[in-house]
C-alpha cells in the first residue's frame, strides 16, 4: 500500500503538526474510572476510559484471538522484541494505529486495563524500550485476573524498562511515565510507575479515578522491593516521615488533587450504570472529555463486568473521536468472533514509517472506514446546527438500542448463544457506517 503524506488529509501539514506537539510539556489529560457494587448497579463492576491523544491521531479497534506460540519465539512490540509466552488470551483493544500496544482494552477472562501517561519527578527515558501501551496489551494477553496482569506488567517493566516516543512525531521525543487501572469482576489495582520502580493499591469497593497525575499516597498494597531505598538515595524521602508515593515522586509543580473526573464519579447519587459512565466520559465541562488545541479524546471504552460469572462481560468501544459525538458499540467475547476490518487502519507492514529508523519521517493516512464515515458526521454536527442536532439524536437512538439489548441480555436467565453475538460489534460498525452514508 502506498504511503500518503499527512498534508493530503489532515488540517495541519506535518511540520506544523509536529510543532504543535512540541508545545506539549505535560502528559495528555486522559481519565479512567471504575465503580464497584453497591455504588455500581445490580452486582456489576463498571469500567470506563477516555483516551486523550494528539488531535489528528487515529485509533483503531482490533480483535486478536487466543493463540498458541512456538517455544522460544519473540513478540515484536512497538520498539523492542520480548520473549513470547506459550499461549496468549483473546483480546479486544483500542490503540493508536501506528503502534503495537493498546491505550485500553479487555480480554476473554474479563480483565480490563487502561493506561495513563504521567509526569513524575524523574523524567521518563527517551531510549526505546516498552511503552506503557505495550504493557497494557502484554498484560491483557498474559493474564486471567487483574492481579495476574499487575504481576505480568511489573515483571516486564523490571526486565525491559519503559521508554520511547509516545507520539508519532519525528520532530521531538515525548516520553512519559505510566499509570494503569487494572480491573476484573472482583478487584482493581491502581499501578503507578516511575522508571522500573512502582507502587500499587488494591480496590474492592467504591469508585476510583486515575488520570495523568500520580494518585497513590500512603495506602500501598504492593511495591517494588527497592522503591523506598531508591527514593532515599535520590534525596526525595528521609526515611523518617510516613512514605507517601505521590509526595515523593510527583514533580514539585504538579502535585494537585488527582483529577476533576473523581468528582464527576463521586457526585453520582444514583447507582452507577453503563449509561452513567458514558455520560461522564462525554462531559466536556468537567474536562473529562478533552477537546483542546493540542488534544482530543480520540477513542473511548466502557466495560461492564458482572460479578455473577454466568453472565457475559460486555465492552462498548467507540473507535472514533469525541465520545459526545460518537456511538458506543457493544462487543462480547465468544468463539469465532467476526473480525471488523472497517474499524481497522490500513497496514503498511515493513514500509510503515513507525517501524523504520529514523522513525516517523512520513505520516501516512491511517484513517479506517469507520473513522472516515464519522468525520462526515462530525463535520455536519459542527457546521449545521439544525441538521447536526437531528443527526446526533439519531446516533443516540442507535446507541440506545444497543444498550437496551445488552441490558436485556444481562437480565436474562437463558444461557448466552454465542452465534447470536459473534458478529455483534461487526453489525454495529456496519450499521453506523451505512447510517452516515
Amino acid at each position: 500500500m502506498a504511503l500518503t503524506s499527512v498534508s493530503t488529509h489532515l488540517p495541519l501539514p506535518f511540520s506544523l503538526w509536529s510543532l504543535s506537539l512540541s508545545r506539549m510539556a505535560v502528559a495528555p489529560p486522559s481519565y479512567c474510572f471504575v465503580a464497584f457494587p453497591p455504588r455500581a448497579k445490580d452486582g456489576l463492576v463498571v469500567f470506563g476510559k477516555n483516551s486523550a491523544r494528539p488531535r489528528d491521531e487515529v485509533q483503531e479497534v482490533v480483535y486478536f484471538s487466543a493463540t498458541d506460540h512456538e517455544p522460544e519465539s519473540k513478540v515484536e512490540c512497538t520498539y523492542i522484541s520480548v520473549d513470547q509466552v506459550p499461549r496468549t488470551h483473546a483480546i479486544m483493544i483500542s490503540r493508536p494505529a501506528w503502534l503495537w500496544g493498546a491505550e485500553m482494552g479487555a480480554n476473554e477472562h474479563g480483565v480490563c486495563i487502561a493506561n495513563e501517561a504521567i509526569n513524575a519527578r524523574e523524567p521518563a527515558a527517551e531510549t526505546e524500550a516498552l511503552l506503557g501501551m505495550d504493557l497494557v496489551r502484554l498484560g491483557l494477553e498474559r493474564s486471567a485476573t487483574a492481579k495476574e496482569a499487575l504481576d505480568v506488567i511489573v515483571a516486564l517493566l523490571e526486565e525491559h524498562g519503559q521508554g520511547g516516543n509516545y507520539y508519532e512525531d519525528a520532530g521531538s521525543c515525548h516520553s512519559f511515565q505510566s499509570a494503569y487501572l487494572i480491573v476484573d469482576c472482583e478487584e482493581a489495582w491502581v499501578l503507578e510507575t516511575v522508571g522500573k520502580y512502582w507502587a500499587a493499591e488494591k480496590i474492592t469497593e467504591g469508585v476510583r479515578c486515575v488520570c495523568n497525575q500520580l494518585s497513590l499516597t500512603t495506602k500501598i498494597d504492593a511495591e517494588h522491593p527497592e522503591l523506598r531505598s531508591y527514593a532515599q538515595s535520590q534525596g526525595w524521602w528521609t526515611g523518617e516521615d510516613e512514605f507517601n508515593f505521590s509526595d515523593v515522586f510527583s514533580p514539585s509543580d504538579d502535585h494537585l488533587a488527582c483529577c476533576s473526573g473523581k468528582d464527576s464519579l463521586e457526585k453520582q447519587e444514583e447507582s452507577i450504570t453503563v449509561q452513567t459512565m458514558i455520560d461522564i466520559l462525554r462531559d466536556k465541562a468537567s474536562g473529562v472529555c478533552i477537546d483542546s488545541e493540542s488534544f482530543l479524546t480520540t477513542a473511548s471504552v466502557v466495560s461492564v463486568l458482572p460479578q455473577n460469572r454466568s453472565s457475559p462481560c460486555i465492552h462498548y468501544f467507540t473507535g472514533t473521536p469525541d465520545p459526545s459525538r460518537s456511538i458506543f458499540k457493544p462487543f462480547i467475547f465468544v468463539d469465532d468472533v467476526k473480525l471488523v476490518p472497517k474499524a481497522q487502519s490500513p497496514c503498511f507492514g515493513d514500509n510503515d514509517p513507525a517501524r523504520k529508523e529514523p522513525r516517523f519521517q512520513e505520516k501516512p493516512d491511517r484513517r479506517h472506514e469507520l473513522y472516515k464515515a464519522h468525520e462526515w458526521a462530525r463535520a455536519i454536527i459542527e457546521s449545521d446546527e439544525e441538521r447536526g442536532q437531528k443527526l446526533r439524536t439519531t446516533m443516540l437512538d442507535l446507541e440506545q438500542q444497543g444498550l437496551e439489548a445488552m441490558e436485556e441480555l444481562l437480565s436474562s436467565s437463558a444461557p448466552l448463544d454465542p452465534a447470536e453475538v459473534a458478529d455483534l460489534f461487526y453489525d454495529c460498525v456496519d450499521t453506523e457506517i451505512k447510517f452516515f452514508k
